[in-house]
């Protein structure tokens, strides 16, 4: 048996190959038309780990169709095993790290995700960057406007009312050529706007498509964008034990310094995907500013937390129980209920 671990490039792929005693085999850099030759060589069920990266799964796929183990790593489980420390990275050391990391029995491995998941987050990923784009315009005309002495109100919405007049209005002190930028930014705002648009509606489509997002839109502080993205982003909700590890695995936990028996809890170690804990977060404010108005057991909960907590521990808690009902009601195959009370199981002592 070889086991056989890659940190991937773009056009070079270091190779780290040991055999079931642990001797290094091999350990030499590749192209990626001679690593995929060297990979149809191998036996069946070789492992083959490779760190997280921007075309693993994509990797991941085509060794599971030669029948290999392909395995992917987060690069912060692969760290801590680079025997040179911070100071040695470079490719052979990380192929040796990745080697070690995936020979630990404890080690967790990051799920392939399919091809239709991935072109799934390609639309949210695209939505991110024109949101971002948008906002840089739209400040970008606020400085532009402002340097004649035009300043107007911080809504997107109050701009765009009065920009159409501020460029026909010949009583300001917009000389011609500052108005044809004006204009030209403006049509580049209304061409964002519908760029978004169409990206909001391959969102739509697959919420009618799919049944598992069309249910997470039910809980409350989850919109059409939060259950698509959370439904393209993990697939298999029954890979997490419970729903503490889903929450673990967005980063939705309290970071843990504790020794001695005693514990200290800081803030959320952020791990995991950052944009779905973002839309998560971000779905759990909005939820959090209207509990006062609904009479539900989850919104009463979340407002005595409030209280109690502050507010922003209650928006971090709301996204965190999100998460954990929504790994309840898909890998249990059971419909959301608001009602729903859940009832720890007795140990096993308990029961004798």
């Amino acid at each position: 048996m070889i086991r056989a671990t890659t940190p991937l490039a773009k056009h070079v792929i270091q190779v780290h190959a040991v055999d079931a005693g642990g001797k290094v085999v091999t350990n030499r850099p590749l192209s990626r038309d001679k690593f995929f030759a060297w990979c149809v060589q191998l036996p069946a069920k070789c492992l083959i780990a490779m760190e997280a990266s921007s075309s693993a799964h994509h990797w991941a796929r085509r060794l599971l169709t030669l029948g290999l183990d392909a395995r992917i790593i987060a690069a912060h489980l692969v760290s801590p095993y680079r025997m040179q420390g911070k100071g040695g990275k470079n490719d052979a050391n990380d192929a040796a790290a990745i080697c070690e990391a995936a020979s630990r029995p404890s080690m967790r491995f990051v799920p392939i995700k399919t091809i239709s998941q991935q072109g799934m987050l390609c639309v949210h990923r695209l939505r991110e960057g024109l949101k971002a784009e948008r906002t840089a315009c739209i400040n970008r005309i606020r400085g532009l406007l402002a340097e004649f002495g035009l300043v107007f109100a911080q809504s997107p919405k109050a701009l765009r009312e009065v920009l159409s007049t501020i460029i026909e209005n010949a009583e300001n002190e917009l000389s011609g050529i500052a108005r044809l930028v004006i204009e030209r930014a403006q049509g580049q705002w209304k061409e964002l706007d519908d760029h978004i648009q169409w990206c909001d509606q391959r969102i739509a489509a697959h919420l009618k498509d799919d049944e598992q997002a069309k249910a997470a839109t039910q809980l409350m502080g989850i919109g059409p964008v939060t259950a698509s993205a959370v439904v393209a982003t993990v697939g298999d909700f029954k890979q997490f034990k419970n729903g503490a590890q889903f929450g673990a695995w967005l980063g939705l936990t309290p970071r843990q310094n504790s020794s001695g028996g005693k514990n200290n809890l800081g803030g959320i170690t952020k791990r995991g995907d950052m944009y779905v804990r973002m839309l998560l977060i971000q779905g759990a404010k909005s939820a959090i500013m209207t509990t006062h108005k609904r009479d539900d057991p989850i919104s009463k909960w979340a407002h005595r937390l409030r209280e109690k907590a502050g507010w922003q521990k209650a928006v971090v808690a709301l996204a965190n129980k999100n998460a954990r009902i929504l790994r309840a009601v898909f890998a249990r195959g059971k419909p959301f209920d608001a009602n729903h009370v859940s009832v720890k199981p007795a140990s096993a002592g308990a029961v004798m």
